[in-house]
């Protein structure tokens, strides 16, 4: 067994609504340990700027055009994640050896090569006084991958360790559910092969703050009461799979967009982009155990509707001890401990990289 680094991972998914946090101890091979993992929510004024600024950056060119707002919000960004990282440090007590710090992804394109997370590693190592591993995406992208999904690596960590446990049997499908889905699927010889697989909460999540007061459907409860418009929800299903997008490793928000349902109400046009999301997904499970994480599963309709359409079970992440909300947090903290040891992060298989390669800028600032 190698030398024990403890860090701090932290990821803001595309929900934007708040960071979580998490310490975990390890190797950056075999051995790992969870210490600790909590969430620090965004206030409503950060979580609308953060919306209002990805919304104007559809194209590359708006990184330019907005370039003086998106600096401004980075450095609020950036304090954020400061004072979360003081304030753990401050409770645990314990000496944190590097931050893994992911940012805030505000623009994806991966076929063009270009990604963008708001983070300030400079400030934040100034602020917290840490080293900083950060920018996880760019060497992916320069080894022709498509920068994501990164997390892949900690997914076959956890499976090997539940495997080790008695508390899986391999193969299994680990599906994270966030604003974009991904698989990472792991066979008998802990082989990897991961890829985004559509829409996760993005479409709904977008669909319910434009038509309420509201910023995501709670349990899929509005979805539950509404009429899937079966004319619209098969149009839409057709053009998807004649857009590029569905061949993609690596998806963006942008990549989908909401305006087939403008004409139905709230409930129905919640219940037809839900039964899109679960159509678009259950076409990329294989037959095996799923186990899901990432604020998607709490999505009760959602899963129930990807449900009726496989014969393979869905089972919560949770259930193997293990918090699903935190998955990629941990994730974070774990390739900043492989990222530190020159370790690889991105592979043929996850991302499309010409090779396997590692990732992440170190900075210390203080």
């Amino acid at each position: 067994m190698g030398k024990i680094y403890t860090a701090l991972g932290l990821m803001s998914g595309t929900s934007m609504d708040g960071v979580d946090a998490s310490i975990i101890q390890s190797d950056g091979n075999k051995e790992y340990r969870i210490i600790l993992d909590k969430y620090f929510k965004y206030s409503n004024d950060l979580h609308h700027k953060l919306l209002k600024i990805r919304n104007k950056v559809i194209t590359k060119d708006d990184l330019e055009a907005h370039f003086d707002e998106i600096k401004s919000i980075e450095r609020e960004i950036t304090i954020f994640h400061a004072n979360a990282v003081n304030e753990i440090i401050e409770k645990i007590k314990m000496e944190i050896d590097f931050l893994g710090f992911h940012g805030q992804t505000i623009f994806h394109d991966s076929i063009n090569g270009i990604t963008k997370q708001l983070g300030d590693g400079k400030l934040l190592s100034r602020l917290t006084k840490k080293l900083v591993i950060y920018d996880f995406r760019q060497n992916d992208l320069k080894n022709g991958g498509q920068g994501a999904p990164l997390a892949s690596i900690y997914h076959k960590l956890l499976a090997k360790t539940f495997k080790e446990t008695g508390k899986i049997k391999l193969p299994i499908i680990i599906l994270n559910i966030g604003g974009i889905a991904n698989t990472t699927f792991v066979n008998e010889n802990y082989e990897i092969i991961s890829m985004d697989i559509g829409p996760g909460n993005c479409l709904v999540d977008k669909w319910i703050r434009a038509n309420s007061d509201k910023n995501f459907d709670n349990n899929g409860d509005i979805a539950k009461s509404g009429k899937i418009d079966k004319f619209i929800l098969a149009q839409t299903i057709d053009n998807f799979y004649y857009n590029d997008s569905s061949k993609k490793k690596s998806l963006d928000i942008n990549d989908f967009d909401i305006s087939f349902a403008k004409d139905l109400s709230l409930e129905d046009g919640a219940a037809t982009i839900t039964e899109l999301t679960a159509d678009i997904l259950s076409k990329k499970l294989l037959d095996r155990d799923i186990y899901v994480c990432g604020g998607g599963r709490k999505n009760k309709f959602l899963i129930n509707s990807i449900q009726r359409k496989i014969r393979n079970k869905i089972f919560e992440i949770d259930n193997l001890g293990i918090n699903g909300s935190f998955i990629e947090s941990q994730a974070f903290g774990y390739l900043a401990i492989r990222s530190y040891l020159k370790l690889p992060i991105s592979f043929p298989e996850t991302t499309g990289c010409k090779e396997a390669c590692t990732g992440g800028v170190m900075i210390k600032n203080y």
